[in-house]
Formats: structure tokens, sequence, C-alpha cells
């Protein structure tokens, strides 16, 4: 036998793994969430009470869905339409930018954007 050679007297085994499968779930479901979750700009947040445009939190529920919806087939930035306004978002970053109310935005033309979703009642 070569004398750079050691035979092995104990079989390798492969080091014990801790479960940690729940603290993974946890913290990919916290990431998911966070994605999910739309954010509103200060920007937007300001024209929003300055054109006293209110939306309630299931229409916010129903345009963050289209958004992922919109997001999944590509689109980047788009125009979400309302009852009651036209909103600007980034479906990158999950946030509004911008908000108008329906009537303002009628006569607005809106640039940088790749897609528009419209929801009305």
């Amino acid at each position: 036998m070569n004398p750079r050679i050691h035979q092995l007297h104990q079989p390798l085994q492969a080091p014990q793994r801790k479960k940690t499968e729940s603290k993974t779930e946890s913290s990919f479901q916290k990431v998911l969430n966070e994605v999910q979750t739309l954010k509103i700009s200060k920007h937007a947040e300001k024209r929003l009470k300055e054109r006293n445009i209110e939306i309630d939190q299931n229409k916010w529920k129903e345009i963050s869905n289209k958004m992922a919806e919109a997001k999944s087939k590509g689109v980047t930035d788009s125009l979400v339409i309302t009852n009651q306004a036209a909103i600007v978002v980034s479906n990158k970053n999950n946030t509004v930018v911008t908000a108008l109310g329906r009537e303002e935005a009628s006569s607005q033309i809106f640039t940088n954007i790749n897609g528009t979703i419209v929801l009305e009642d």
C-alpha cells in the first residue's frame, strides 16, 4: 500500500442538518408578503390627500392583485384607472407613484408606462 494513502477505519457520515424548515418557511412568507405589499410613495400620498381621493381597502387589494398579474406579463410601469382616480404605479417596485382625480386625468398624457389596468365598479 502506498504510504500516502491511509485506510479509514470509520465510515464517513454526512453532517446532520438541523430542522430549519419552519424558519425558512416563515422567512420566505415574510419576503413574499413584503414583495406583494403595495407601497404608496410620499408624493402619491400627498396627491391623494390634496385631491381628496379616497380608495377603500378592498379596491387597494384589487389594484395590488392586478398589478401582480400585470407584472407576471412583463409590465413594469402601469396606469391604473378606477372610477375615482387614475393612478400611476411601478409594478416593478409595487409602488404607487402618483394619483390624479378621474376628471383631471381625462386631459392628461401619461408617459413612461407600458400597461394599463382598468378597474371600474
